[in-house]
């Protein structure tokens, strides 16, 4: 759950991490009886354990479309992800995906680990699939198609301009959100508004945008054949090669790029609070602000930050939970987006060549969530230290702790969890 250490920094994350425990102990009991539902939510759990933990507030008719959903789009982009997939193989698999959703004899060994056994046993997703009803399977197959066509699209051509990065994002997330929205009518929770396509790929792109940013290494060192999307627009003026970034000897042009490349991110956050403002059912919405939240607050974290750069970056455990457990109404997205966007604030090097259009984006986000007139209603995701409580908790934990070691050198707990 965390190590004692976080616990000592920030005790304010102990209550909700214990609860996303209980949470997800609660989900893993209600795993359907059928072999092919119980197979898509096992499978969910361990492919996003934080995305499975929100898909389970969903009523269960949207939960399924959704489970499937995803399992359907994370199969298409383990395709897409295994280098080692000869491309005259892979372009028919990603162009075909749509057609092999309908049928229950077809499965494809690529991938490792989780995902391996997600292909390998695809056909329990196919069987789901086509338990939906004809509204989802329409949308689900929809978006597939579009998204394996886009995929095999830029398998043969590199990201090289702004646009093609955006053209990328929109067709491995932006058409994420275009499909969840046409899950969300066909349920009949949601009216969209007459621009929900636009602010839709927003959502999609300032959730693949932050990825791509925080898994730079993960992607270059990619084996056997780096995956490059970062667009050679931005890191053209810092670099000569994309690869040339995770250098030592590189850092402050590398952080240069970064910063860039997060303030280009910083763009669609005007339309994903928008699309936020519009949700009408209490579930929906927290499914999709908490990723929303989560993502700005991974941004202020690799903002200026060359770790980015040498290992893995992302928000701790217990924020995480704290950001699910605090999530539930439109006041706490602003006040999260005000506090994330406060916290890189104070992170830009007035030197840094994008600095003043990082403010500009900055200052703008502030003012719209201060023009909402809510921040006074959330709790702060980032100053929210509970010092007045911190003896009383560290104390419980060191005893929780002892006890739990007693337990387990006593054979009371088992080590397989």
């Amino acid at each position: 759950m965390g190590s004692l250490g976080t616990f000592l920094r920030y005790p304010d994350d102990i209550h909700p991490l214990l609860k996303m425990k209980r949470a997800i102990e609660k989900a893993e009991k209600q795993i359907p009886p059928e072999p092919h539902w119980a197979f898509c939510y096992s499978m969910l759990h361990k492919v996003s354990r934080s995305f499975s933990l929100v898909i389970q507030q969903l009523g269960t008719e949207l939960r399924n479309a959704v489970c499937v959903f995803y399992l359907v789009l994370r199969a298409l982009d383990t395709v897409e992800d295994d280098t080692s997939i000869p491309t005259d193989e892979k372009l028919p698999i990603l162009i075909a995906f749509h057609r092999h959703i309908y049928d229950t004899d077809w499965h494809y060994s690529c991938g490792t680990k989780e995902y391996k056994v997600l292909m390998d046993q695809f056909h329990h997703v196919s069987a789901a699939f086509l338990e939906l009803e004809k509204g989802y399977q329409e949308a689900i197959e929809e978006i597939t198609k579009r998204m394996g066509a886009g995929m095999a699209k830029f398998i043969c051509q590199e990201v090289e301009t702004v646009d093609d990065y955006d053209e990328y994002c929109h067709y491995v997330a932006g058409l994420v959100g275009l499909g969840l929205s046409k899950l969300f009518l066909a349920s009949g929770s949601e009216v969209l508004t007459p621009d929900w396509e636009h602010i839709s790929n927003s959502m999609g792109l300032f959730l693949q945008k932050t990825n791509i940013i925080r898994d730079y290494l993960e992607d270059i060192n990619e084996i056997p054949k780096s995956r490059m999307f970062w667009p050679r627009k931005i890191w053209g003026k810092y670099a000569g090669k994309l690869e040339d970034l995770k250098y030592e000897k590189n850092s402050s042009n590398a952080v240069q790029c970064l910063n860039e490349m997060v303030t280009d991110a910083l763009t669609h956050i005007e339309d994903c609070l928008k699309y936020m403002a519009a949700l009408r059912d209490p579930s929906i919405f927290r499914f999709c602000a908490i990723p929303q939240i989560m993502a700005i607050g991974t941004l202020a974290l690799c903002y200026n930050n060359v770790q980015v750069f040498r290992g893995v970056v992302k928000l701790r455990r217990g924020l995480t939970a704290k950001v699910i457990d605090r999530t539930k109404t439109m006041a706490d997205v602003y006040g999260a987006f005000y506090d994330f966007s406060c916290m890189l604030k104070t992170k830009v090097d007035k030197n840094d060549p994008n600095a003043s259009k990082t403010l500009k984006q900055l200052e703008d986000v502030q003012q719209l969530c201060r023009d909402n007139g809510v921040l006074h209603k959330r709790k702060s995701y980032v100053n929210d230290k509970g010092q007045s409580n911190n003896l009383y908790i560290v104390m419980l934990v060191i005893l929780l702790a002892i006890v739990f070691a007693y337990l387990r050198a006593n054979g009371g707990v088992s080590d397989e969890q």
